[in-house]
This record gives C-alpha cells, sequence and structure tokens, in this order.
C-alpha cells in the first residue's frame, strides 16, 4: 500500500498546525511548529499572499488526508461513498475515517500516533472481536471490540502510548479497559466527536466542482 514516507514534521508546518502525527513529539519543546511556525521550503518564511476560495478549500482537504494518513485515490473514494450515504456528506465522511481501525486503535490509546497505528494493525497485534484483522483501513462497526493481541501487550510502543494517556482523552463513542488490553465503539461517532477544528463543506465544495 502507498504511504507518505517523507518527513511529516513538514506537514504540520505546511498546514500551520499541529497535526500530532510524531507522537510523544509533538508534545514536547522539540515539536517542529513550536521552533518553526513557518512553512517549509527555501521561502517559507516570506511566503505570504492572498488565499482564494480554492485555495482554502484544497488546504481543508490536504490537513484531514495529512491528519487520517489517507492518500488521494483513497481519500476520494471516501467521499464518493460518503455521497452514497443518508445524511450530510462531510459529515459522513469525517465519521467514516473516525471507524477506520487506525484511528480506533489511535483513539484508544493502544499507540502514540496514527502511523504508529497502522503499523501495528498491519504487523497483526490488534483484533477485533477476537479475530485478527491486518487492514488499516477497517472499518469497525458498533459494539466491535477492538483489543491486543495477548503476545503484544508487552511491546515497548504499545507500553509507551498507554504511559501517554494523559494527553489525549478517549472520546465519548469509545470506551476503553486498559487492564484488559481492549476498548469498545459504544456508539457510532457524530460530528460532535471530531476534536480539531475542520470546515468539511469546504471539502464537499472541492470535490462537487
Amino acid at each position: 500500500m502507498a504511504r507518505y514516507r517523507e518527513s511529516v514534521c513538514r506537514l504540520c508546518r505546511r498546514e500551520s498546525a499541529k497535526l500530532y502525527l510524531k507522537g510523544e513529539r509533538c508534545y514536547a519543546d522539540k515539536c517542529a511548529i513550536e521552533r518553526r511556525s513557518y512553512p517549509p521550503g527555501e521561502h517559507g518564511r516570506r511566503r505570504k499572499g492572498k488565499i482564494i476560495r480554492y485555495g482554502l478549500q484544497l488546504r481543508e482537504k490536504q490537513r484531514v488526508k495529512r491528519i487520517y494518513g489517507v492518500l488521494e485515490k483513497q481519500f476520494r473514494l471516501y467521499f464518493k461513498k460518503a455521497e452514497r450515504q443518508k445524511g450530510i456528506t462531510g459529515e459522513n465522511l469525517l465519521t467514516m475515517l473516525e471507524r477506520r481501525l487506525d484511528n480506533v486503535v489511535y483513539r484508544l490509546n493502544f499507540a502514540a500516533s496514527r502511523a504508529q497505528a497502522r503499523q501495528l494493525v498491519r504487523h497483526g497485534h490488534l483484533q477485533v472481536n477476537g479475530r485478527k484483522v491486518s487492514i488499516a483501513s477497517y472499518l469497525v462497526s458498533e459494539g466491535g471490540v477492538v483489543s491486543v493481541a495477548e503476545k503484544s501487550r508487552k511491546l515497548q510502543v504499545i507500553q509507551e502510548a498507554l504511559e501517554l494517556e494523559k494527553n489525549r482523552e478517549v472520546p465519548g463513542w469509545l470506551e476503553v479497559y486498559t487492564e484488559e488490553f481492549k476498548g469498545q465503539v459504544i456508539r457510532m461517532p457524530t460530528r460532535e466527536d471530531i476534536t480539531f477544528a475542520v470546515q468539511e463543506q469546504l471539502i464537499v465544495e472541492l470535490y462537487s466542482k
């Protein structure tokens, strides 16, 4: 599967916002956006200009893609599915992204970042309803139980992620049982559960042209 392999700190600087792509480092003084809050590149400090409507739409789409670690082709497929569902397309898109297994693992604090969660899933360290699932884009349904495989519970990355738990709250649509290394989707996520600032209507406008 294709994935972004360059420096993720550049992505935060490009979006002028913390996207929390690098786990513990994002909460430390070493965070790149804390030290250099301007866009990357030779002309980053001087790059200014009026952003037109298309630019706003593009930046919003890029930011959401980068937060969830999804590339363009897959993101467009999510949008098409969201369009076919009942309800508001933008909200459908966000709630679908929230239900991705790698995001659920991250939200349950079993990984320090979504990228780390994706790697844990692909290496077979996670189970859904007692069965191993190695597909990061798997959509967890209401009532689904996500757990760390028993043989994987002593992994250093998982232990370190649980130590960072104080930095992140588990959203209301999930319930976590830390001592049992498992969590459950107690209800479907809603728009109110999306904790970062996003104007999803701009994404809808961009793809609806």
